[in-house]
């Protein structure tokens, strides 16, 4: 191949024929990369020239998270004093770990974590699967209307009151509610189910199932959204049913988000919540229906001992982390991402 000159062709930057390099462009310099800290990832200060629009964008919530959370964390220190309101915490006695030898020490306390890990496990198993189910169903619904219209209908409860679904069982389960009236007229004795102790479970569990189990839906809806609707058409061509298309495709499609919510309710296992309970502890008992939230609460605003107060919630917080950290190890060892990774 020769050029218009009649010589032989050349290459822009490569050698010439005769050993030398073709003056005609001149080479090009290796552009300098930035500096890097271990291996290939950026330094510390080149993450921060690159992100601080991102970082200034955060301020605001890392100043809610402080002011709310990180601030209010510090007063844990009463735990280890025999705190006195009217002294306050430069003021008060350091007692060391004396008041977590008390409290391990009341049976009281023991009976309300007892009850909160039981209620907890119990709504782990009854209550967890059913937004997943309830998505699939609203997610196979064809019409978009209908579909609008029953996730309205489910996400309703949702905004209601404690106060409002407690009253509304009640008037539904209660003695002198619909059901025992009805009973009543057909010559049978009233239900006594929003006070007998050993229904307690499963009231609690209702309530929690009829209230949250449609808002639950939304996030394992959004995740449906996101599965290729083509592998359910070539699945369906490849002559699989609704069972082996759920079970195959959608499971698998929403296993990362379901193994996220595990962790995340594992670590938020002791806290059933405070106001359901409160509303029910008179008519059930204080011992089926005593939870930490509402020993805690009993423990600091009733009978005034904050410190005792303190150690139950570090208590409970320190086994959340425990929970949290245990949960995320074993979904990394099942080949989930879980809630954080380290890179």
């Amino acid at each position: 191949m020769t050029d218009r000159s009649g010589g032989p062709a050349t290459t822009l930057g490569a050698p010439a024929p005769g050993g030398g390099r073709d003056d005609r462009r001149p080479a090009r310099r290796p552009r300098p990369r930035p500096r890097t800290g271990t291996g290939n990832r950026p330094s510390l200060g080149a993450r921060l020239r690159r992100d601080w629009q991102l970082l200034l964008m955060t301020l605001p919530a890392i100043g809610l998270l402080a002011v709310f959370h990180y601030a209010p964390t510090l007063g844990n220190v009463i735990a280890f004093q025999n705190y006195n309101p009217w002294d306050g915490v430069l003021g008060s006695p350091w007692v060391g770990l004396a008041q977590f030898e008390r409290l391990f020490g009341d049976p009281r306390f023991w009976n309300a974590v007892g009850n909160t890990l039981t209620i907890a496990t119990v709504q782990l198993v009854f209550f967890f699967p059913i937004p997943i189910a309830l998505a699939i169903l609203l997610d196979s619904v064809l019409s978009p209307r209908l579909r609008l219209l029953l996730q309205s209908i489910v996400y309703m409860p949702h905004f209601f009151s404690w106060v409002l679904v407690v009253t509304l069982f009640q008037q539904i389960l209660g003695g002198a509610g619909l059901f025992s009236q009805m009973l009543r007229q057909n010559g049978h004795a009233p239900l006594e189910i929003m006070s007998d102790p050993d229904a307690f479970l499963f009231v609690v569990t209702s309530q929690m199932i009829w209230k949250d189990a449609g808002w639950g839906t939304i996030i394992f809806l959004a995740a449906l959204a996101a599965i290729n609707p083509n592998l359910y058409e070539s699945a369906a061509v490849d002559g699989a049913g609704r069972w082996r298309r759920i079970w195959h495709i959608t499971l698998p499609g929403l296993r990362p988000v379901i193994v996220l919510l595990l962790i995340l309710k594992l670590g938020d296992i002791l806290n059933v919540g405070f106001e359901q309970f409160f509303l029910q502890r008179d008519a059930f008992g204080s011992g089926v229906s005593e939870v930490l939230d509402t020993f805690i609460y009993h423990q600091t605003l009733v009978t005034g001992n904050f410190s005792a107060g303190a150690v139950a919630g570090l208590t409970k917080g320190l086994i959340g982390l425990v929970l949290i950290l245990i949960a995320n190890k074993t979904a990394h060892r099942m080949g989930e991402n879980g809630i954080y990774r380290r890179v």
